[in-house]
């Protein structure tokens, strides 16, 4: 049973379809992407069986290397607290653990291991492999045991030997590796080899040659640090007792005798400065004592004192007595009034003893202003004492700079020759004691099975390989197909109406009985050779005679109630099922109840006429050129009713297309049109022949036939640009013998969604 394709679409809904206005396709389609995957699949995994089998053939005739690693940890110097620092310790930062992955990998490392494990005459190592047939030469010269490494290079010149040596240094490097452990300071070491033995031996002696070289580096650079040390700190000791003296004979020249590290001159001005400073404030302190007692006098305070005044007993004795009058004076006032005898004699022995209390307060005064005085004296001659010694330093300034300069570059000699002492001291200690900053954390052993070839990565690598390669030739191949798959790719390359796909039809001989009238009025019966010619008679609900019911409808509304309507049907080439398309489509017109003629005006190649009536002895040239009647040249079709003229080719014509623009065609042609509705013309190809262009004038409406991925898209552009008649008549395009299952590869949803439908699985068979 044959699925329909694409079935036959009304034009009409074909223009009013909102799909046609609002899809936009996105700039990377998908749906085309997995349906170009399924067209090229097969030969996609031919590609990738292919591949797997180079892969298999790969790691069954490679040579099988075997890869030992070894561990070592660099250490950070600055990372242990304890560590005693030196002056050539470094701090081991991501730069530094490159430099030592690129010190690994030098040929100095590389020569010294060649030495150490004598690999020179190491016939498992200075033996070719890389490849079978290279294994089995060096088996076989191992058990034969001629070419002994040992006795050959014992022969060998010294150049020779150096040769020798570099080419086993250089695959030595060519067969290791050293990498960084994640951002730790832990460097690995790889060998491969055939022989794992060899692997682990090889990259255990990497890490010692290391491990001396670091040594044998640091003690070199230690050695070479302490001969430039001590010959600086010798350089150093002279500067600095150089300078000493300079410092000594200077103070001597200039008379700058000092003490404690001061000039006695500096001292003397430091000491009477300080003196004056203590005189200054015993003058003020004196000063101010005087002007209070001064105050308390004059104002005649009895309630105010001052120090001398509250030690000294007389004036505490006098003011005890005051008191006590003053205490019996107000005692009598307030009982016998204030004029009374003895209230007089109190108060006048209060007045007695306020006048002694302020003469000895006066005493206490003169001894203030004396104490004020002294100050004064001692204070303008300590200021006159730090005039001169001021003075006297004044002469010595510009000799002190220069004193202060000598001292200074005497210390910094001095502090330097000091540090140089002290680092000289740790580096011979470290050249008696040197500490490597590397250690092994994990030794190489013999792996138990080979790292390469890796089957799983080969054979992932094959398939991928042969799956990219796969997916060029896929996309190569649909690159370089021209041809028409789609109804969409009708409409953007040809700006032309799609009407639909025409499924390929399978071939079948019949055999009919054909009945050869004689009279005018009777017309032969038609033969037909193939059942593809009756497909729309004997499949009347398959997609083939859907899509041309839909080409109908097409002509129908594009021609409207003209009579007859003059249908040409054209291809490209020929052999893309024009004939058939033509047979058909008549069929079914006139299976419609509509009077139909067939005309075959293929007059070069009368396909159409050899399937449909092989036994016709007259018919469309017979009428032009011996004028016989078209009614006695007619074939009909009983099914259906159809009429046909068809064409008996007896000879080669030339002048084809000068036939059919002649006045005769156009008289049969308007002679047809009174008796039928549709006159269906069977026209040759475009590509080859004129004979289109020619007959263009008398044709209605053109149906164009182009063959399913085979007619190139350009060719048929071409065709139809060559005369813009063509265009302007054309109905649509019908895409012929289509394949089913292919075809679904190039479908959209859209078009899926309607095949799938249930009003469409009614056209199945």
């Amino acid at each position: 049973m044959n699925r329909p394709i694409q079935g036959g679409i009304d034009p009409v809904l074909q223009e009013q379809s909102p799909l046609g206005d609002q899809v936009e396709e996105s700039p990377i389609d998908i749906a085309r992407l997995l349906g170009a995957v399924r067209r090229q699949i097969i030969l996609i995994a031919i590609c990738c069986f292919i591949g797997l089998v180079c892969g298999v053939a790969y790691f069954l005739s490679a040579q099988p290397l075997y890869t030992a690693s070894v561990q070592l940890l660099i250490e950070d110097p600055q990372a242990n607290a304890d560590e005693e620092q030196s002056s050539l310790s470094v701090r081991f930062d991501a730069a530094k653990i490159d430099s030592q992955v690129v010190l690994m990998k030098s040929e100095r490392i590389a020569a010294f291991v060649v030495r150490e494990l004598d690999l020179t005459n190491d016939p498992a190592f200075m033996a070719r492999k890389g490849s079978f047939f290279g294994g089995i030469n060096a088996t076989f010269t191992s058990l034969a045991g001629f070419g002994s490494q040992l006795s050959v290079v014992e022969e060998l010149t010294a150049q020779e030997l150096s040769a020798l040596e570099r080419s086993a240094v250089s695959k030595l490097r060519q067969n290791m590796s050293v990498s960084r452990v994640g951002l730790t300071y832990v460097l690995q070491i790889s060998y491969r080899s055939s022989d794992p033995v060899l692997a682990a031996k090889i990259s255990n002696g990497f890490a010692d040659a290391y491990l001396v070289d670091q040594l044998e580096a640091k003690y070199d650079a230690t050695r070479r640090a302490s001969a430039w040390l001590q010959t600086r700190i010798q350089e150093l000791r002279e500067q600095s007792l150089a300078s000493d003296l300079a410092v000594q004979r200077f103070r001597a020249e200039n008379d700058l005798i000092a003490a404690d590290g001061m000039l006695l001159g500096e001292q003397q001005l430091a000491d009477v400065n300080s003196q004056l400073i203590v005189a200054r404030a015993e003058t003020a302190q004196a000063e101010a004592k005087y002007r209070r007692i001064r105050d308390i006098i004059d104002t005649g305070q009895m309630d105010a004192a001052v120090t001398e005044a509250l030690n000294n007993p007389v004036i505490a004795r006098l003011r005890s007595d005051f008191l006590e009058a003053s205490k019996r004076y107000a005692e009598i006032s307030s009982k016998l009034g204030d004029n009374h005898v003895q209230a007089l004699k109190f108060q006048s022995e209060m007045s007695e003893y306020q006048k002694v209390i302020f003469d000895e307060l006066s005493r206490i005064a003169q001894s203030y202003q004396s104490d004020y005085a002294i100050a004064q004296t001692r204070e303008a001659s300590l200021e006159r004492s730090l005039a001169v010694l001021t003075g006297e330093t004044k002469g010595t300034n510009e000799t002190l700079v220069t004193l202060r300069d000598l001292e200074r570059e005497a210390e910094t000699y001095k502090n330097l020759y000091q540090n140089f002492l002290e680092r000289y001291k740790e580096t011979v200690q470290q050249q008696s004691f040197p500490v490597n900053q590397a250690r092994v954390i994990s030794a190489a052993n013999p792996p138990r099975g080979p790292s390469h070839p890796n089957k799983a990565l080969t054979l992932a690598v094959s398939l991928v390989l042969g799956g990219i390669v796969g997916v060029g030739f896929g996309a190569l191949r649909e690159f370089q197909d021209r041809g028409f798959r789609t109804g969409e790719q009708v409409r953007q390359r040809l700006g032309l109406e799609f009407l639909g796909l025409l499924p390929e039809v399978s071939h079948s001989q019949i055999g009919r009985d054909v009945t050869h009238g004689n009279t005018e009025t009777t017309p032969n019966q038609m033969e037909l050779t193939d059942t593809i010619l009756r497909q729309t008679l004997d499949s009347p609900l398959s997609a083939f005679a859907e899509t041309l019911r839909s080409s109908k409808i097409a002509a129908d509304l594009m021609l409207g109630d003209k009579k007859p309507k003059i249908i040409g049907i054209v291809s490209a080439y020929s052999g893309e099922g024009k004939s058939t398309v033509s047979k058909n489509f008549a069929s079914l017109l006139a299976s419609l109840g509509t009077k139909t003629l067939l005309m075959d005006c293929d007059l070069r190649n009368p396909g159409l006429s050899q399937g449909v009536a092989p036994r016709a002895e007259a018919g469309l040239l017979e009428v032009f050129l011996d004028g016989r009647s078209m009614s006695s040249v007619l074939v009909r079709e009983p099914d259906s009713g159809l009429v046909m003229v068809p064409t008996v080719l007896r000879q080669g014509i030339s002048h084809t297309s000068e036939i059919l623009a002649s006045p005769s065609m156009k008289k049969l042609l308007s002679a047809a049109s009174d008796h039928f509705e549709y006159i269906i013309i069977d026209l040759p190809p475009l590509a080859p022949v004129v004979d289109v262009r020619a007959f263009a004038n008398q044709v209605d409406a053109f149906l164009m036939v182009v063959e399913w991925g085979k007619t190139p898209r350009q060719t048929v552009r071409a065709a139809i640009a060559n005369d813009r008649r063509l265009a302007d008549k054309c109905l649509g395009i019908l895409i012929n013998k289509v394949d089913p299952k292919k075809q679904k590869t190039y479908e959209d949803n859209y078009q899926k969604e309607f095949q799938n439908s249930k009003y469409h699985y009614q056209f199945d068979e």
